[in-house]
C-alpha cells in the first residue's frame, strides 16, 4: 500500500511540474506585458517596473526563481495592485469558491446517486424514464445558460431569490442547481448502468436465495458495488465543478477566486493568473490522488499495482 501511494504521489508531483512549466512559458509567449495597456508611462519608469518584477532578466533565469519560489509556497506579487501577495489574495476569495463547490459536489453526489437507483430499481418505468429525461437535459444544457435561466426564472421574475451576491443560504440554490445539473446526469446515468448490471448478477441470486432481505442486498451488495464507477468520476467532476465555477461566479456576482482569475487574464497580471492555475492544478491533483487512494479501499478487487484480480 505504502508503495502504491508513494508511485501515485510521485506522478503527481511530475504532473505539477509540468503544468508549472506549461504554465509559466504560456504566458510569457502572450504578446506583451502586464503594463502595456499603461497610456504613456515613460521608459524610464517602465525599465524600474521590469527590474522590479524581474521582467529585464533572461526568461529562463525568471523560470528557475519562479520554480524556487513556488517550491516555498510563494506565489509572488501582483503586478497590478500594490503590495498585494496572490498568496493572500487567494487565501482571501477562495472561501467562497470553496463552500459553492462543497455543496455543489454533495448536492451532485446525493442527488445523482439517488435519481441513478431508482432509475435501476423502476427499470423502464416512468420513474427511470423521468430520470433519464433530465440527465439528459442536464448533460445538453452548459451551465452558463442554465444559470442565465435560472437567474431570469426564480430571482428576476418570481423574486423568490437575490439576483447576485452571495450572503444567505439562499443564495446558494441557483448558482449551486447550475453548478451540480451536469454532474447530477452524470452520476445519474453511471450509477443507473452500474446497478442494473449488480442487480443481474449470480451473488446477487445467491443473495436472495439466502433469504436475505431487500433492504439488506440493495445497500451492502447493490448499492455499494453499483456506486464504484461515481467514486472514479469524483475526480473530474470535481475539476468540472471548479473550472465551471469561475463562470458561474461573474454571473451571480460572487467574490469567490473565479472572479480574480477572470479579471487577472483581463488586464495580464501574470502572478495572479500563474498562481491560481496552479493553486487550482494542486487541487485538482490532490482530489484525484485522494480518488485513487480512496478506490482501493471502496473495492478490494483492485490490486494496489493498478490492475484487477482475475
Amino acid at each position: 500500500m505504502i508503495r502504491y501511494v508513494a508511485n501515485k504521489f510521485f506522478y503527481m508531483l511530475v504532473s505539477l511540474f509540468v503544468l508549472i512549466s506549461a504554465t509559466f512559458f504560456l504566458m510569457k509567449a502572450i504578446p506583451g506585458d502586464p503594463f502595456t495597456s499603461e497610456k504613456k508611462i515613460p521608459d524610464e519608469i517602465r525599465q524600474r517596473l521590469y527590474e522590479q518584477y524581474g521582467l529585464d532578466k533572461p526568461v529562463f533565469q525568471q523560470y528557475i526563481k519562479y520554480l524556487g519560489n513556488i517550491i516555498q509556497g510563494d506565489f509572488g506579487v501582483s503586478m497590478k495592485r500594490l503590495n498585494q501577495d496572490v498568496s493572500d489574495i487567494i487565501s482571501q476569495t477562495f472561501s467562497a469558491s470553496l463552500k459553492l463547490g462543497l455543496v455543489a459536489i454533495v448536492v451532485s453526489v446525493i442527488i445523482g446517486i439517488l435519481l441513478g437507483m431508482l432509475a435501476a430499481l423502476y427499470h423502464r418505468k416512468f420513474i427511470d424514464t423521468a430520470a433519464m429525461v433530465l440527465a439528459v437535459l442536464g448533460i445538453a444544457v452548459p451551465s452558463f445558460v442554465l444559470a442565465t435561466v435560472l437567474q431570469y426564472i426564480f430571482a428576476s421574475k418570481l423574486g423568490w431569490v437575490d439576483v447576485m451576491g452571495f450572503n444567505d443560504p439562499l443564495d446558494y440554490v441557483l448558482p449551486v442547481a447550475a453548478l451540480s445539473a451536469q454532474p447530477i446526469a452524470f452520476i445519474a446515468r453511471l450509477t443507473r448502468s452500474s446497478m442494473l448490471e449488480v442487480l443481474h448478477a449470480d451473488y446477487i441470486k445467491t443473495a436472495k436465495a439466502k433469504g436475505l432481505s431487500w433492504v439488506v442486498i440493495l445497500f451492502r451488495h447493490v448499492l455499494r458495488n453499483g456506486i464504484m464507477p461515481v467514486v472514479t468520476y469524483v475526480g473530474p467532476m470535481t475539476a468540472n465543478i471548479v473550472t465551471g465555477s469561475v463562470v458561474i461566479e461573474q454571473i451571480f456576482g460572487i467574490g469567490g477566486i473565479g472572479k480574480q482569475f477572470v479579471e487577472a487574464i483581463s488586464v495580464r497580471d501574470y502572478p495572479i493568473i500563474m498562481g491560481i492555475t496552479i493553486f487550482y492544478g494542486i487541487l485538482l491533483m490532490a482530489t484525484r490522488f485522494i480518488t485513487d487512494v480512496a478506490y482501493v479501499f471502496v473495492d478490494p478487487r483492485i490490486k494496489l499495482s493498478g490492475g484487477k484480480e482475475g
